[in-house]
């Protein structure tokens, strides 16, 4: 009959221990240098990617549902625009300058009815440079006006047909001074700036003429 000891079983149990230790250092360490750069690194680069891609999908989808919508708005703008000619139809700067100043009183009776409000108190003509490849019509304006009447001349101006634009636009109170010490506000705006329209180069054709459907 054999005897064991305790303490000749106690290496044995500490060799198990130590090599159970090793063997996850070693395996460890494999995963450091191996697994993880090689195949843990390259598949979450990959997910991200992949998660990337979805979501662009995603945004392309919503997109193309939306293309109708967007394409039917493209073509009743373009309709629109077709409508508003942007050129001055006449044919020389004489004409056209003539129609600018016209265009000028229409717009300022329709502000102020009677002039009651908003009055032009100057109209010239200004000489511009038509060396560029399309010529424009400028015309020196200064007005007094209210300030709801000068909003709407301006828009007037600029958003009815054709197209006429608005520069250097400049706005002063009016002000009557009694003494140095003593000054009365007059009320309403004086109001300068210049008023332009281009012509179609002499070479274009001339626009096509918009009739009404109805």
């Amino acid at each position: 009959m054999r005897l064991h000891s305790p303490v000749a079983d106690a290496p044995s149990r500490r060799d198990r221990w130590l090599a159970a230790g090793l063997l996850l250092l070693v395996l460890a360490i494999g995963y450091g240098m191996l697994v993880h750069p090689w195949w843990t690194v390259p598949m979450r680069e990959a997910d991200a990617r992949i998660e990337s891609l979805q979501q662009r999908e995603l945004r392309l989808r919503m997109q193309l549902q939306q293309a109708p919508q967007v394409a039917e708005r493209l073509q009743e703008l373009s309709q629109q625009e077709e409508g508003i000619p942007g050129f001055l139809p006449e044919a020389n700067t004489e004409l056209a300058t003539a129609s600018l100043i016209q265009r000028l009183e229409t717009v300022v009776a329709e502000a102020s009815p009677g002039n009651r409000s908003c009055a032009i108190t100057n109209r010239s003509p200004l000489d511009s440079d038509n060396r560029q490849s399309y010529r424009r019509v400028v015309a020196q304006v200064r007005l007094r006006c209210g300030t709801p009447e000068l909003s709407r001349v301006l828009y007037l101006l600029e958003s009815g047909s054709p197209r006429l634009f608005v520069d250097n636009l400049n706005i002063l109170t009016q002000t009557l001074y009694l003494s140095r010490s003593q000054s009365v506000s007059l009320g309403g705006l004086d109001v300068s700036f210049d008023l332009q329209g281009y012509l179609l180069p002499l070479d274009a054709p001339p626009p096509a003429e918009v009739t009404d459907a109805r």
